[in-house]
């Protein structure tokens, strides 16, 4: 993986339907692509994914999707992250596909990469995705896996992660920016590209995110608004909610394996022992809300 990273943080450009969008060439590494999108009633989105699979996570509203493997309608439920379950489709390279919004406002965020072996397409509905309280006290915070690993895809991990006001995510610190394996074949660190995509449900909210090397080469701290995306191309990438604003990000990972093996930070590997209960306020959506 490349290290010559040209900018963490890219802000959104409404002015577009793309808002946001980075591939391998402008990350500067080695497989994977992400954008997000905005559509108005009716208006259609056409994508082939040629030698890539793709994930397809609705943000907000309800679309069709036509392809040449298979139809999908009533995709999505929800007005906004912050009213419900994610709604996400998977397709196999050689997939040609047309997006129509069938509501009034879509907003949908898509990432893809190089596959190695093609895998069905599959819709993952919102009672399908696995849902995890990970953490304790003010490090407490909702992950929904809709593309974990096991899945059946070849490189791509997907999921949601909520924070709480003034909570910490990704904590303790890890990286997984090296292929470790042990003498077995297992997995324990790899080598993975990993999007972090945000949504506030503030309009003047915030989050703050350190990107770090173990030898400070990378020691940068980024503020991340509604909708800006933070690329993490090595070292460890902790995540802070401002207090009054609850933060949502979306993950989606390419890499070495298809995987989420990571190594913390072992100078803060110690705040697990402090952990002692829940907080009260996750989780922060649930099937039952919509």
């Amino acid at each position: 993986m490349q290290s010559n990273l040209c900018s963490f943080l890219i802000a959104p450009d409404f002015s577009r339907q793309e808002y946001v969008q980075i591939t391998p060439r402008s990350a500067h590494w080695d497989y994977l692509n992400f954008a997000a999108r905005q559509m108005k009633h009716g208006k259609l989105w056409h994508f082939e994914t040629h030698e890539n699979e793709l994930a397809l996570v609705v943000l907000g509203g309800i679309c069709e999707v036509t392809s040449n493997i298979g139809k999908w309608t009533d995709v999505g439920r929800r007005p906004n992250v912050f009213a419900g379950m994610p709604y996400t489709l998977y397709l196999p390279p050689e997939t040609r596909f047309t997006v129509e919004a069938k509501s009034e406002h879509l907003d949908i965020a898509y990432g893809w990469c190089v596959a190695k072996e093609a895998h069905p397409a599959r819709l993952v509905e919102p009672a399908e995705v696995q849902v995890e309280i990970r953490g304790g006290g003010n490090v407490t915070r909702q992950i929904n896996k809709m593309i974990p690993p096991g899945f059946p895809s070849s490189r791509l991990v997907v999921v949601e992660v909520y924070t709480p006001s003034g909570n910490w995510s990704s904590y303790p610190p890890h990286k997984h920016d090296e292929h470790i394996v042990d003498k077995q074949g297992n997995v324990l660190e790899a080598d993975l590209e990993e999007v972090y995509f945000y949504k506030i449900d503030r309009p003047d909210g915030f989050a703050y995110q350190r990107i770090y090397t173990p030898n400070r080469k990378i020691d940068e701290l980024l503020m991340a608004r509604d909708s800006h995306l933070v690329l993490s191309p090595q070292g460890y990438h902790p995540v802070v909610a401002a207090p009054g604003y609850n933060c949502y990000y979306l993950n989606i990972l390419a890499g070495s394996a298809q995987s989420l093996a990571a190594t913390d930070d072992p100078d803060h590997t110690w705040v697990k022992e402090t952990w002692k209960e829940k907080d009260p306020r996750v989780p922060l959506v649930s099937l039952e809300m919509e």
